[in-house]
């Protein structure tokens, strides 16, 4: 499947899932944590099965490798960027909270360019201004 797909799937997950999530704590008064625990137990549960066959290549990928996605991984995006998602979506719309989490493209655009020497051409500016008006757009008022 081509990637564009893959991101179009992801975007529908998070979306969905994200009405579930909070429409979960509603009902069950819980706290982001507790949220946030819930989610990553069933996703480690899965993830597990599925991955299990390629789990042998963990032994190999060095420890620069495992220490780049538990900080980026683990910490800041699990569970410093869940936290901080399950927090907002508990305190508020979703319509106004999704759009404004969902810039993330965004700052991992910059990261590429920044660090990695990634390119930004023309069109992907246009883009990533139009998207980002968009947001603004959506969450002023």
């Amino acid at each position: 499947m081509k990637p564009q797909i893959y991101a179009l799937l992801t975007a529908i997950a998070w979306g969905v899932g994200g009405y579930f999530e909070k429409k979960g704590m509603h009902l069950g008064k819980l706290t982001p944590q507790v949220g946030i625990t819930i989610r990553s137990f069933i996703a480690l549960i899965i993830l597990t099965i599925i991955s299990f066959p390629q789990l042998k290549t963990i032994t190999t990928a060095g420890s620069r490798s495992l220490s780049y996605m538990i900080l980026g991984g683990g910490v800041v995006a699990g569970a410093l960027g869940m936290f901080c998602f399950y927090a907002a979506i508990r305190g508020a719309d979703l319509s106004k909270v999704m759009p404004i989490a969902f810039t993330s493209p965004l700052f991992g655009a910059l990261m590429g360019i920044i660090f990695s020497a990634e390119t930004f051409t023309p069109k992907s500016i246009i883009g990533t201004v139009m998207t980002v008006g968009g947001i603004i757009l959506l969450t002023i008022g």
